[in-house]
């Protein structure tokens, strides 16, 4: 895979990242949509594929991205196709920081130092070329305001921000409601993207083990999701089972 297009977790992160504040939105739910949008992008390659709500490892050449092939090395080693909701539910210790450090070699971000309450040590960081952050906004304004089917990348891209929370941060208050409920509803458009989408909202919610009931009503939210996104309608029920696991904050 070559480097001239930023990868879904790099645009998920530079979406997330506050320019006033240098500090990223939604930082727990942020690092279990890195780990979804990690399977979006291996999917988008062509190495792995979905199996019912499993992932399956189809190519095991590496894509060149070395944090992706990383992940694809850890999925073709369960040997077996892999539940999303338990990838993406697992330990992703510095997976963040990861991709902050990445885009700061890059040149998209620079690091602040700081301190919080003028003792612990902080980084934040900032957003150094703009124009990128706007172009990715963009991307998900077209599809929202023109309800003109988008590409499979922008409407994964839509579908995690919407998992993670970011729609009350990229469309905030009363006035961003409708556009929220848009957003939301772009994640129909790529059953990948979707299927990755409800494992990270099962996560958070704290979904049962065993596979949801197929005769749940679309749009109903897991037990324990009060806080959490709304699922999206027009996805299909094999896209939405979870299982409980425990997300980890970095």
């Amino acid at each position: 895979m070559g480097r001239s297009r930023r990868t879904l977790p790099e645009e998920l992160l530079l979406l997330a990242l506050d320019p006033t504040t240098g500090t990223t939105a939604q930082p727990q739910s942020l690092d279990l949509g890195l780990a979804g949008a990690q399977l979006v992008e291996l999917a988008l390659a062509g190495r792995i594929a979905p199996d019912g709500d499993r992932i399956a490892v189809v190519v095991p050449r590496p894509t060149g991205d070395p944090t992706l092939d990383c992940a694809l090395e850890l999925l073709r080693r369960r040997g077996a196709p892999v539940r999303a909701v338990h990838w993406i539910g697992g330990p992703r210790l510095g997976l963040r920081q990861t991709y902050l450090s990445h885009l700061e070699r890059c040149g998209m971000v620079h690091a602040v130092a700081g301190q919080m309450c003028g003792v612990l040590p902080t980084t934040r960081y900032q957003a150094t070329d703009t124009e990128i952050s706007r172009e990715i906004r963009a991307r998900l304004d077209s599809a929202i305001r023109t309800g003109v089917p988008p590409d499979p990348r922008t409407a994964a891209l839509a579908a995690l921000a919407h998992a993670v929370g970011l729609g009350k941060h990229l469309y905030p208050g009363n006035e961003g409601r409708s556009s929220r409920s848009r957003l939301r509803d772009l994640i129909r458009h790529d059953p990948m993207g979707g299927l990755v989408a409800h494992a990270v909202m099962d996560v958070q919610n704290g979904a049962a083990a065993q596979p949801r009931r197929s005769s749940a009503p679309a749009g109903r939210q897991a037990p324990g999701g009060r806080g959490a996104p709304e699922p999206a309608r027009g996805v299909p029920a094999q896209a939405r089972h979870g299982s409980m696991a425990r997300a980890v904050a970095h």
